[in-house]
């Protein structure tokens, strides 16, 4: 018989987690972080489940691959479009549409990555770390003192939404555009630890 002691079961914080108390810091866009006022932490999901079978009932079993709903970040536009144009050139040198030129510009602005991130390359083959960035989450307490980063390896970006100008606006509505991100995995750190936390129960 399994037995269990309540007093150890006891949550150590009993405040609830605040939606507004949040920071977002992406490495390769300073002028999209700064106007950030929306951003989600992904979902999670066990691919390729299995079952066993049996004369009765089959049995699920888990599945052997992670899959991570993607990073979607909201952000207002400064008026010179300049946030804007920074995920354009990134979204550009990733698809290349004026020709091979447009990714080698991407390579060339260099490997600014987390600091913890060391891309290497074999046979002098170029370094791709200007393709990716890392980003923080970085989750705030009621008084807003940092407390917990959810870290994001080799983020890069997969779209970004539309602007919607309009002359019969009756009120300024500032606009705002989103970005959604791919990236390799994230990780839970406390706030400016050196390693990552895998937490199990």
């Amino acid at each position: 018989m399994t037995t269990t002691n309540a007093y150890s079961r006891q949550p150590s914080k009993q405040d609830y987690a605040d939606p507004t108390k949040f920071k977002f810091n992406i490495i390769k866009l300073p002028k999209v972080e700064y106007f950030c006022t929306q951003v989600n932490l992904p979902g999670i999901s066990l691919a390729d489940n299995y079952s066993q079978p049996t004369p009765f009932r089959n049995i699920p079993l888990p599945g052997e691959k992670l899959e991570y709903e993607p990073l979607a970040m909201t952000f207002l536009v400064d008026e010179n479009l300049e946030n804007y144009q920074e995920i354009h050139g990134w979204l550009r040198g990733l698809g290349f549409p004026g020709g091979y030129d447009d990714f080698k510009t991407l390579l060339d602005a260099g490997s600014d990555r987390f600091p913890t991130s060391k891309p290497t390359t074999k046979f002098n083959a170029p370094n791709q770390g200007a393709i990716f960035s890392d980003a923080t989450l970085n989750i705030l307490t009621s008084k807003n003192n940092p407390v917990t980063e959810v870290r994001f390896s080799d983020c890069f970006p997969i779209s970004l939404s539309s602007l919607q100008y309009n002359q019969q606006a009756t009120d300024t509505d500032y606009l705002t555009a989103t970005v959604t991100f791919n990236y390799k995995l994230y990780d839970f750190a406390s706030s400016n630890a050196s390693r990552t936390t895998i937490t199990t129960s």
